[in-house]
């Protein structure tokens, strides 16, 4: 049975503040717990049913038996799916000068549905790092960790301030813009940036300035714009 100060742990760590300062983050469900578990992360402590236990039995990580009631107060999704893990966050890592092939670029991206989708998109594109401004929506929020489907595991991600990054960065820019050129007709780049704007203003103008292959996706409606991730997935599907 879990303890009072268990069930307020593991509810402290859906705030940011919390899993900085432990250096932790919380996984659930069944298929994320899996690939986290075949990773190299640490896992700090598992709290599962004793479903899930039945067929995990050989796992060497200390594991807290809940019942169905318990997870449900401790979980952040709407259907508990048998298992929370707390995981040891990555240590940080300096921010590569000039990254090899396609890095996605991400300035002030704040919905974490979208931020966890295009980490699932860059991965399914062999997308393998993301540089993020510093007012991007944190990594390891849990609703971005469960929106990528376990792909956090194999995006490597950065935060930095972009203006000053971008500046000493040795490869072409590409911006998502609405006045670029279709991406029918971008040339292949091998080694480049590919830089997507927030949901609401687009690219910021302290880093616009960055922007060497600006490109746009050509509509034929009447919508507006496209959502950050969707444009993230046309654009990726083209310059990849």
């Amino acid at each position: 049975m879990l303890s009072r100060n268990e069930v307020k742990y593991i509810q402290s760590l859906c705030h940011k503040k919390q899993r900085t300062e432990e250096g932790v983050f919380i996984a659930e469900g069944t298929k994320i717990a899996a690939e986290i578990l075949a990773s190299d992360y640490t896992i700090k402590k598992i709290y599962a049913t004793e479903h899930w236990m039945t067929h995990h039995a050989d796992v060497q990580v200390p594991v807290i038996i809940v019942s169905e009631a318990e997870l449900d107060r401790i979980s952040n999704l709407q259907t508990p799916n048998e298992v929370i893990l707390v995981v040891q966050q990555r240590a940080e890592t300096p921010i590569p000068a000039t990254p090899q092939g396609l890095v996605l670029v991400l300035d002030g991206i704040q919905d974490p549905g979208n931020l966890g989708t295009m980490i699932r998109i860059a991965d399914w594109f062999g997308v393998a790092h993301i540089v993020c401004s510093t007012d991007t929506v944190e990594w390891y929020n849990p609703k971005v960790i469960q929106s990528t489907m376990g792909s956090f595991l194999r995006v490597n991600h950065w935060y930095t301030h972009l203006p000053f990054w971008l500046e000493k960065l040795q490869v072409p820019v590409i911006g998502a813009v609405l006045n670029g050129v279709p991406v029918q007709q971008m040339p292949f780049l091998p080694n480049a940036a590919l830089l997507i704007g927030s949901e609401g203003s687009g690219i910021r103008q302290a880093v616009l300035s960055a922007i060497t292959h600006p490109v746009t996706i050509p509509g034929k409606g009447q919508a507006e714009s496209l959502n950050a991730a969707v444009a993230a997935g046309i654009l990726l599907s083209h310059l990849t």
